[in-house]
């Protein structure tokens, strides 16, 4: 029996690690501008959500693997995002990326709270 894959703590890593290497925080007046330019530019990131390949992973095996145990949440995006059930004819791939763009904003909220940005903003 495999592990379930937490997509949350997953993207939340991704995007610590995005923000810990591409961002200097004397470039945002406030911690809403930079969650603005997060969500924006995260969408699309290859290290992220890779939308711009529709995968993640480069692989339909390990994205399959994602996905397993995972369907709950596959289902509440497919909704959300009106994608609806044609994305599943696109593969497991696509189906592992529009999960990972359908957490993304929690993601970077939880990653902006433990690495204390609001703080580190405002010292300037």
């Amino acid at each position: 029996m495999s592990n379930k894959y937490n997509y949350k703590e997953a993207v939340k890593n991704d995007v610590k690690q995005y923000i810990e290497e591409e961002i200097d925080y004397q470039d945002y007046e406030s911690i809403e501008e930079l969650k603005d330019y997060l969500n924006d530019t995260l969408q699309n990131d290859g290290g992220v959500t890779r939308n711009c390949s529709n995968s993640y992973t480069c692989s339909a095996w390990q994205a399959q693997e994602y996905l397993c145990h995972n369907l709950d949440i596959l289902a509440e995006a497919l909704e959300q995002t009106g994608q609806g059930l044609t994305a599943l004819h696109e593969g497991a791939e696509s189906c592992d990326v529009i999960i990972r763009r359908y957490v993304l904003g929690e993601a970077i909220d939880q990653a902006l709270r433990e690495l204390d940005v609001e703080r580190l903003i405002e010292q300037g």
